[in-house]
């Protein structure tokens, strides 16, 4: 999906492009792994956020808004989640990203810092992904779901989380769809944050990690990986140093593999456990309700449809 331009030091990804790599249909039979698909509370509430969350990712609204600032997908992408950090250099927004080449990261922000002010971003990436939004949301009623899960979110713990301090620290919106939206991205950068300090935990790079999770769901070997701009030679000795230590063989995680992986879930869980509890007995409704708008988001095409795109995090 990432494509370096002819000077060779920039990448350009548009909209229509990473609609066409990730708009498509799950592959047929492909199934997730039962501590996904069976998940306990903290697992669903992260799954059941995604959509619409993301929404600023992937609304062609959002994104159309943004491309006359001068921002790309990619450069929206990394500019708008990393604003919240507020001007750092480079190395540490890829640092907090974990998951995608440094120097991929590093090139789109001070790309994304060269285009726009950062404040205008933010200012205009959170307008239209609000009014996108409410789009897709047309006669529905936030508002209350919208309570309780900001009020969840924003009274967890932010030490070691920087993206989760940084959204919360923009403030609780009042508008309800804005809450709404605020209060998933909280939901996700928090559990985003805890999964990074499970996966050092364990010893694991980021290339591992990736290939790890993209196994256990059951994508193919290095599918989604790449789409994280790590190059061949790279994925290849991920793919080594996993095998060596007996996590991985003939492209498949093997038992060690599985209860390695499964370790870093339950792990990541327990972090996030605080926000589930705080929700107490409204928590199934309130996945219920944001399944429902994540199928909306779904269906108004702003997330892709693949199961296992939501899963891979």
């Amino acid at each position: 999906m990432v494509k370096r331009a002819a000077s060779g030091n920039t990448f350009s990804v548009d909209y229509a492009d990473a609609v066409a790599a990730f708009f498509v249909p799950g592959r047929e039979g492909a199934t997730l792994p039962v501590s996904v698909a069976e998940g306990g509370p903290a697992r669903r509430l992260r799954d059941a956020c995604e959509p619409v969350a993301m929404h600023a990712v992937w609304s062609r609204t959002a994104n159309e808004r943004l491309a006359q600032l001068g921002l790309d997908f990619l450069t929206s992408y990394v500019g708008g989640r990393g604003a919240f950090l507020g001007e750092p250099a480079g190395a540490v927004v890829a640092a907090a990203f974990a998951w995608f080449e440094p120097g991929l990261v590093t090139t789109l922000w001070d790309a994304a810092r060269s285009a726009v002010a950062l404040d205008r971003l933010v200012r205009v990436r959170d307008e239209a992904t609000v009014a996108s939004l409410r789009e897709v949301l047309a006669g529905e009623d936030p508002g209350e779901v919208a309570g309780l899960l900001a009020g969840a979110a924003a009274a967890a713990d932010g030490m070691g989380r920087p993206l989760f301090s940084g959204r919360r620290a923009d403030g609780r919106p009042q508008d309800a769809v804005h809450c709404l939206w605020w209060a998933c991205g909280l939901v996700r950068e928090h559990r985003g944050d805890s999964h990074v300090a499970a996966a050092a935990a364990a010893g694991l790079n980021a290339v591992e990690m990736n290939i790890l999770t993209e196994l256990w769901i059951g994508m193919p070997l290095l599918s989604y990986t790449a789409t994280r701009g790590w190059p061949p030679d790279a994925m290849r000795r991920a793919v080594a140093r996993l095998e060596s230590r007996g996590w991985v063989r003939d492209g498949g995680l093997t038992d060690e593999g599985l209860a390695g992986r499964l370790g870093i879930e339950q792990r990541t869980d327990a972090q996030e456990q605080p926000i589930a509890a705080a929700l107490g007995d409204r928590l199934e409704e309130v996945c219920d309700r944001l399944n429902h708008w994540g199928q909306l988001c779904i269906e108004a095409g702003a997330f892709p449809p693949d199961v296992l795109k939501r899963a891979a995090g």
